[in-house]
Order: structure tokens, then sequence, then C-alpha cells
């Protein structure tokens, strides 16, 4: 007996420390002692080849037995289960129950793991209500399993009302509700939650601050997230790459980048995570150089630069249009592996289309080893928005022959190049064939194309009739298009309705008024053009200030409506006079409807 309780630890021992070897040897010891037929210590076999990722063996360990009990049946399941087979564990589990063999809290708790993994609701329901029936929803480890299921199908209401039913809290009870609050968007009750954890005296642990980290940053909480900072700091956690990742891209998210910098010098194992959040900071903080100075540095370090991180950075560079910076990081793709994945290769093309570089965009484009439909629905984008209506038409017709199912996003990418290029025809085709050969549901986006498409070409009334039956309740995005389109066309009549609804929906808009008001403009109507600017000055809406940039060997240069204090601004207006010369001496005529 004493040596089997011995091949017992000895076995379990082995299955938490992961050694296969070992675990092997003391099998063959227990084969050559003639135990393998010992309930116990076959259990702790298949236990130990399903932790040390041998589930194969202990399948077929389990397979053979003659006589197995629930922790046999509970040993295979957490196996599966941690090896991403959740589906064969609840197999097992109904196979379990047909059998006879009544579960205990460990196995609920395995399957409830499951569901959550599956994200399947009604097992997770069926296990819930055997628990209760078995009489072991009170027992911590079920209930905190529970809580996680519901959190992971997105019933938070069912967690919660789990949760506050627990007789019987820990640090994984707290964690498990601060976690699915922070993972389903409800950051404020994430937040409310940590503080009454820490008012209870309960100690958190780094999953505590991965969560409520994350809900700072979803609310560019910075207040909120300097006290996390500061108890990071008093539990000894501050120097945990994942945490100091996470508190590097709440400081970023909050436009803190000095902050973000100081906290990232300070992690001593940076990881690819850690350097692609001050990357992407730096970028959206309107620092490109700093962003791709940071991402030099990254590739003299030696981490590995994965796919996620060169799109990311491809992404920058394209939303900022900066070609040679984009052009630079093109060439550094072509020489590594991670180069030719997919996303990286899609971040290309835009990119490229971004700046303007058709040719560019359909050559990377054409050369890519494989497709999605992404490939293809950047492809079409990227021509409709540089007025090439005709090539993306033609594109989308050449992904249908290729065997592309093309989704909602394409058909709106196609709409769009379809109404900027005045193609009413290919627009109303395509708009059939989404809704009648692919059973898409058009979305507010996809009519709003075709009203701005019937709007271009004058078809007002049409645009207007297409509103009023679509059956969705109109944003105010598509009457703005109409209002803009009425003020192309010159219909006051209809633009005066326009404009009332769309101020009945949407008054603080400083763009409604400017549109009404151009409307006015454009038809000589000085008298309510003036009405209405008197209106703005009345509720102090002021028109946003239009920003543009210019890439100039490697340096951005920002130019703002109504600024004049760029350095070069002397020799920007002379260019401009004679570009404007040169074009009045070609017979350009200039119009003169007036803008706001």
């Amino acid at each position: 007996m004493a040596e089997h309780q011995s091949l017992a630890k000895h076995l379990s021992f082995c299955a938490k420390m992961g050694w296969l070897d070992h675990g092997s040897q003391a099998h063959g010891f227990i084969l050559k002692m003639g135990l393998e037929s010992n309930l116990i210590l076959t259990n702790f076999l298949v236990d130990m080849y399903a932790k040390c990722k041998r589930i194969d063996i202990s399948q077929k360990l389990f397979d053979r037995m003659g006589e197995r009990n629930v922790v046999s049946w509970t040993s295979l399941m957490g196996g599966y289960v941690n090896h991403g087979l959740a589906i064969k564990a609840l197999s097992l589990f109904s196979q379990m129950v047909l059998l006879g063999v009544h579960p205990n809290e460990v196995t609920l708790s395995t399957n409830l793991k499951g569901c959550s993994s599956l994200g399947v609701l009604v097992n997770g329901l069926q296990i819930h209500a055997f628990s209760v029936k078995l009489g072991y929803e009170d027992y911590t480890v079920v209930g905190n399993s529970i809580i996680d299921m519901y959190s992971k199908c997105s019933k938070i209401e069912d967690a919660t009302h789990a949760f506050n039913k627990m007789s019987e809290k820990n640090l994984i009870s707290w964690n498990s509700m601060i976690g699915g609050f922070s993972h389903l968007g409800h950051w404020k009750n994430s937040l409310f939650l940590f503080r009454k954890m820490h008012s209870q005296g309960e100690k958190p642990d780094e999953f505590t601050f991965a969560s409520v980290l994350k809900s700072c940053t979803s609310l560019c909480a910075l207040k909120e997230g300097k006290q996390i900072h500061g108890h990071l700091i008093a539990n000894g956690f501050s120097k945990r790459t994942i945490l100091s990742s996470a508190l590097a891209d709440l400081y970023a998210k909050c436009s803190e980048m000095d902050q973000a910098k100081e906290v990232f010098d300070r992690i001593y194992e940076k990881n690819v995570v850690s350097w692609t959040v001050l990357i992407v900071g730096y970028a959206q903080a309107g620092q490109p150089e700093e962003a791709m100075d940071l991402f030099l540095q990254l590739q003299r370090t030696g981490v590995p630069i994965d796919g996620f991180v060169l799109s990311t950075m491809v992404g920058i560079f394209a939303d900022m249009a900066l070609c040679e910076q984009g052009k630079q990081l093109h060439c550094y793709t072509t020489k590594v592996p991670l180069g030719s994945d997919i996303s990286v290769q899609n971040s290309i093309v835009d990119m490229y289309l971004k700046c303007g570089f058709t040719e560019e965009a359909r050559q990377a484009f054409d050369e890519m080893p494989s497709k999605n439909v992404i490939s293809w629905t950047v492809m079409i984008t990227g021509y409709g928005n540089n007025g090439y209506g005709k090539e993306a038409t033609k594109l989308f017709e050449k992904s249908q022959s290729e065997g592309i199912k093309p989704d909602e996003v394409t058909f709106l990418a196609t709409l769009t190049a379809c109404s900027h290029g005045g193609l009413i025809e290919e627009g109303f085709k395509y708009f059939e064939q989404m809704t009648k050969i692919y059973r898409i549901h058009p979305r507010l986006e996809h009519y709003a194309c075709m009203v701005d498409l019937l709007g271009r070409a004058g078809r007002l009334n049409d645009a207007l009739k297409l509103i009023k039956d679509m059956g969705l309740e109109p944003s105010k995005g598509i009457w703005q298009t109409l209002l803009g389109a009425c003020r192309i066309h010159g219909d006051l009549k209809m633009g005066r309705e326009v404009a009332e609804v769309l101020l009945s929906l949407d008054d603080e808009n400083s763009a409604n008024y400017v549109m009404l008001a151009n409307m006015y403009a454009s038809v000589g109507g000085w008298q309510e053009c003036e009405r209405v600017r008197e209106e703005m000055k009345r509720k102090r809406l002021r028109k946003e200030v239009g920003c543009s940039w210019v890439e100039v060997e490697r340096e951005v240069h920002y130019f703002y409506g109504g600024d004049d204090k760029h350095a070069r601004i002397g020799e920007v207006r002379e260019v401009l006079d004679d570009l404007l010369k040169g074009m009045k001496e070609m017979g350009y005529c200039a119009a003169y409807s007036l803008d706001l």
C-alpha cells in the first residue's frame, strides 16, 4: 500500500511539472509490477499523460480500463478541455451520465469550463441545472465556473446573479466577475467591483489587475489608472511584463506618451506586445517618426516580430499616408518570413492605395501568394476612393469569377465605388445581387451609398423615396447625404424639408448648419444663409477646422484651415498663386458658390 501511495504521489508530481519522461518510467514500473489494473494508479496515469500533452495515451488507457469511477472520467475530460477539445469532453460527460455515473464538483466545473471555451450556452444551462439538482451549486469551484460560463456566453446578468448568490467567494470568484464585466464592455462595473473587492480585504493578483487596467484603458480613466499603477507598485507587480505593457497602453491611450515611455523603459523583459503598445501609441499621438524609430529599435533587439506588428506598422503609415516610411517597411517585409502573412500583405496594398499609388497597390495585390475576401475588398475600396469606379467594378466581377464570396463590407466598398464614379446602373445591379443572390440584409451604410448614388445623379426624388421605403430608421448621415445632394443640384424646396428633419435629430452639430448655409449661398439666398450663420453663433457652434498633411523628404508637414503659421507659408502661397494663374490662362473659370 505504501508503494502504491508513493507511485501515486510521483505521478501527481510528474503531471504538475509536465515531466513526461519520468511519468512514462513510472508507468513502465507499474506494468512490471503487474499493477496496471489498479484503479487509483490508472487514474493518476490518465491524468499525468493528459497534463503532459499526450491525451492520445490517456484515451487508450481509459479505453482499456476494466473498471472506471468518476475520477477516471473527470481526468480524461479535463485533459480534453485543457487541449482545446472541449467538444470531446462534453461528449464524454453525456456518456458518463447515461451510464449512471454521478459527476462530482470537479467534473461539473471542468465541463462548465468547456462550455465557456466553446461559448455554448445551452450545454452550460444544462450543467448548471445538474449542479443545482445534485447540490453542488454552492461549491465555490462550481460557482466560479458558472460565473465564467455565463460571462463567456455574454450573459452578464446571469453571471452577476450567480456571483451575488455565492455564500463564499474566493479570489477566482472576484476575478471571474471583474474579468467578465471588462470583457463584455461593462468597464465601470468592473472598476466598481474592484473597489468593492479591495474594501472587503481580498488581495488582487495579476489577473485582477489585467482586467481593471483594460477597463481603465477602455474608459480612458487616467485618474483610476494611476491609482491602479500605485496598487501595482505596492503589491510588487510593477515589473511584470504583461501588466507593465497594459499600463503603458493605458497611458498611451490617454495621450500621456511621456508616462507610457517611462513605464516601457522600466520593463526588464520587453516582449513584442510591449513594443507594439508604444509604437501604436506614438502613431496615434501623431508622432510617426518616434513610431518608426521604435520599430527600428525593435528590429535590433532580436525580439521576434509577428505579423500583427508588421500589419500594425504598415497600417499606421497607411492611415497617415506616409509613403516613404511605408515603402521602407514594404522592403523589410520581403526579407522576413512573416512578411508573406496575408494580413501584412493586405496592409501593404491598403498603404499604397491610401497614398494614392494605385499601380503599386495593384502590383502588390497581384503578387500576393494567396488572397482572402479582405484582400479583394481593400483593393476595391482603394480603387473607389481614388476615383477608379470602373476598375473597382471589374475587380469585383473578377473576385466572383475566382470563387470569392463577397461579404457586406465588400458590397459596401463596391457600392461606394459606384457612387463616386456615377455608375448608377451598376450600383443598382450590385445592390440587387447583395439582397437577392447573397441574401445579405442591407445596413444603413448600404442605403446611404444608394442615396448618395442617386443624389449625385440628380435623382433626388428617387433618393428620398428610397429613404422612406428602406424599412430602417434613417440615420443622421443619410439625411446629411441627401442634404448635400440638394445643395449640389440647387433643390431648395427639398433641401429645406431635409434640413428640418436633420436639425430635429441633431441640432448641435455644426456640420448640419454649414451644409444648410452653403445650400442657401449656392442659390444666392444670402439672407437665409446669414440667418443660419446667426443661429450657429447663438448656439456657439463652430465649424471644425480642417487639417491636411504632406510628407516631404521623410518630414511630415501639417496645415490647418485659417492657419498661416507654417515656416514656409510664403513659398506655399507663391506656388499656389502660380497654379491659379496657370489655370486661368488655360481657360479655367472658378465657381463662385461660396462655402462657409
